[in-house]
């Protein structure tokens, strides 16, 4: 008993070191520091994001801390060599093991913007109006995933289809455990296939859906972007919103111009809250586009290409002739197609963290 709990210390040891919490810790006692200073909440913008960063890096450390308390106690009762103390020692290994299996995930999520929350992005893409009512179900079903998971979601930009659905819509996912890096790997295509409930003739139809996922930056810091490389237009707002929405000049467009990425926003009432909206989205896409591409200068990235249509899936929903739900780079398949719909997709997330492990292995 002694030896497992001496390797459970070990194992733990080396999951620390490979998480470089060390590094984690020295940064959340110099942010403490911060909040001691005398002037620290004169800036109350800054200070709210100083405090916000010291509960998302004490939410991360202290499970880790607990944890290692824990089996340090266990190797020091196991050195008395009691067996009264055998079943509470036993225990508490079982305890400490399954809890470290947990904690074991956060390997897979050590990227540098895994522990930030993210920005959905669901395009419609080939099939018209039954890829725009696809895009709706896929909202639906993140949505679902997003309140299972107590994730807080808002909608920042939307625009609705023509008959049904959505052309596309945005989405901002805040939450405490790893949003980003459990999302990302929704990143593509997704197509469906089904009997059209927009077609006359009830024929099987194949529609496609683009899913954006991008690390949430809020702070500039962290995505220096040059002024002199943007394009920033203004313009009345159209569609849905209420009866002001076309009297004033509110909607923003940013565009990048090395990159030829831009951002529109246009659901706030207030110009300025659109921009600073726009920027937020903006500089999450030039991060994950960064991630992508392995660049290290904003003005060396190439804008996304990748076109929603056959060819370029990551998975497919298949409703009819048969139910299946498949990734088509894990081969991970479910046939209970409403569950997923319905937002069950930690085995799909799980199975992508598996797969991109054992490849960077």
């Amino acid at each position: 008993m002694e030896k497992e709990a001496q390797q459970l210390q070990t194992d733990l040891k080396q999951a620390i070191k490979q998480l470089q919490l060390s590094s984690l810790r020295d940064q959340l006692d110099s942010l403490k520091r911060q909040t001691q200073k005398p002037d620290f909440w004169q800036d109350n913008v800054s200070a709210s994001r100083v405090m916000q960063q010291i509960a998302k890096l004490e939410q991360r450390l202290t499970p880790w801390e607990k944890l290692e308390v824990s089996i340090g106690d266990l190797v020091e009762l196991a050195k008395l060599n009691d067996a009264k103390l055998s079943d509470e020692i036993n225990t508490g290994l079982i305890e400490a093991a399954g809890e470290f299996k947990t904690l074991k995930q956060q390997l897979m999520l050590s990227g540098p913007y895994d522990d930030h929350g993210a920005i959905v992005s669901l395009f419609a893409g080939a099939g018209g109006t039954d890829a725009q009512d696809w895009t709706q179900m896929l909202f639906r079903m993140y949505s679902r995933y997003f309140d299972k998971k107590g994730w807080k979601y808002s909608v920042v930009d939307e625009s609705p289809g023509e008959e049904a659905g959505l052309k596309n819509v945005v989405i901002e996912v805040d939450g405490a455990d790893f949003v980003f890096g459990k999302l990302r790997g929704e990143n593509g295509v997704h197509r469906l296939v089904r009997l059209s409930p927009f077609n006359a003739d009830n024929l099987r139809q194949t529609s496609f859906a683009k899913v954006e996922i991008a690390p949430k930056i809020d702070s500039p810091g962290e995505v220096s972007i040059d002024e002199a490389d943007l394009k920033i237009d203004v313009f009345r707002s159209g569609g849905h919103g209420g009866q002001s929405v076309n009297t004033t000049d509110s909607a923003v467009r940013i565009t990048h111009i090395p990159s030829g990425i831009n951002v529109v926003i246009q659901n706030e009432r207030s110009q300025l809250q659109n921009r600073e909206t726009a920027m937020t989205i903006l500089r999450s896409r030039l991060a994950q586009l960064q991630l992508e591409q392995h660049t290290k200068q904003l003005s060396e990235i190439k804008g996304p290409n990748q076109s929603a249509e056959w060819g370029n899936q990551i998975r497919s929903y298949v409703i009819h002739p048969y139910k299946q739900v498949k990734d088509l780079r894990t081969r991970y398949e479910n046939n209970d197609v409403e569950a997923v719909l319905s937002g069950d997709l930690d085995p799909f997330i799980q199975a992508y963290l598996e797969t991109t492990l054992s490849a960077e292995r």
